[in-house]
């Protein structure tokens, strides 16, 4: 169709269809939607990745485990009802795939659109294909259901499907669907045994990605063929001790700690940051902590006014890091957050603090060589 005219191009569309879509010719009577079995979860078929309390949440989707609601605070465990880096994994033939969702309210947000707050992305064998999301009437009892794809000709076809989880707003997945006749089997394991921990801030969390399988977390997850979990929660990662002490109980791979500018000044990071590495430390002496400083934020330039003191937090946690790896600590690494997305890259923000889609995918291309010494150690 390289030398035809567009309106050419859309005729043809319209009278051939693309493929894997429905696409009937005006007037033509609509097509019965194939009947569907659907699976709610828990099942050991579909795989829950990257909630590791899980299981002894009641299948609740969250990122903290429920006794944590009298430890944390009231705005870190709303952070952790988002279950941001949550996965639903499993392996199907089928021809016809689709969720039925539940969402507490309606996207809300300024600076995240709608598939960016609340959608569940659908990857087939590692490439995308669509996301479902809430629209403006959702609330408590309010059923969507979405259709990612049906093939109505094609042969039967084995695929990895993997669902990423909402960023920004709590989900209930009511139940997954596939045509009665195709088979729901477990994921492939992944290559690394062991989860990459991540914790952190908004940023972490992954504000502000057009939707959840952009984060830096999970880029970083399909570049190193890792399962991760997602720590980070918005404008309350603070390094409280009591989240440090969470954190510690998961035995990952390696943790990734990017915190400091939700603590507002240096006072503040100074009294949290070395108690919050003693923890992690403690419970694994021998796994690797890999620690980030704050990005770039486009105000730390602007000539007149208080410049925000990202240049001074940076100063303290590479002193404790150095510290800690002047005290005998080996297993211990720091990049520069200005190495990752610097005064250059002001384009690849979003607000002036939350990276982009083209900002998150320049922070994992340059944090995953750091992460993948650090494992292969």
């Amino acid at each position: 169709m390289r030398n035809l005219p567009a309106c050419a191009v859309l005729r043809l569309i319209l009278i051939c269809g693309v493929p894997g879509f429905s696409n009937p010719l005006p007037g033509a009577p609509p097509r019965e939607a194939p009947a569907l079995e659907w699976t709610a979860l828990p099942d050991q078929r579909l795989e829950v990745d990257g909630l590791y309390w899980y299981k002894g949440n009641q299948a609740e989707l969250l990122r903290l485990p429920l006794r944590a609601r009298t430890l944390v605070s009231q705005s870190v465990w709303e952070q952790a009802a988002c279950p941001s880096g949550g996965r639903i994994r499993f392996r199907t033939d089928a021809r016809t795939l689709a969720i039925r969702l539940e969402y507490p309210s309606a996207p809300d947000m300024l600076n995240m659109h709608s598939m960016g707050q609340t959608g569940v992305d659908l990857y087939a064998d590692g490439i995308y294909r669509m996301t479902a999301f809430a629209r403006a009437d959702a609330g408590p009892g309010h059923t969507y259901e979405r259709t990612y794809f049906r093939f109505e000709k094609e042969a039967r076809m084995e695929r990895e499907i993997v669902l990423y989880l909402p960023l920004y707003k709590p989900v209930k997945v009511l139940a997954i669907g596939v045509d009665t006749d195709a088979r729901l089997m477990p994921a492939h394991r992944f290559a690394l045994p062991k989860p990459i921990v991540f914790y952190g801030t908004s940023i972490t969390q992954g504000g502000c990605a057009s939707r959840p399988g952009l984060s830096y977390p999970a880029l970083l997850g399909r570049m190193l063929g890792s399962d991760f979990i997602n720590l980070g929660f918005s404008g309350s990662g603070l390094g409280a001790v009591e989240e440090a002490q969470l954190v510690a109980e998961i035995d990952g791979s390696c943790f990734v700690l990017d915190f400091g500018i939700n603590n507002g000044t240096v006072d503040a990071l100074q009294k949290v940051y070395p108690e919050f590495l003693k923890v992690i430390r403690g419970r694994h002496p021998y796994t690797p902590i890999l620690v980030i400083t704050p990005i770039y934020e486009s105000r730390e330039f602007w000539p007149g006014g208080e410049p925000p003191p990202w240049a001074a937090m940076r100063a303290c946690i590479r002193a404790e890091v150095a510290r800690r790896a002047d005290a005998g600590d080996r297993h211990i690494a720091i990049v520069d957050g200005t190495a990752l997305l610097g005064p250059s890259d002001g384009d690849a923000l979003t607000d002036g603090t939350h990276p982009n889609d083209y900002g998150f995918r320049l922070i994992a291309e340059r944090l995953a060589p750091h992460l993948r010494r650090l494992l292969d150690k």
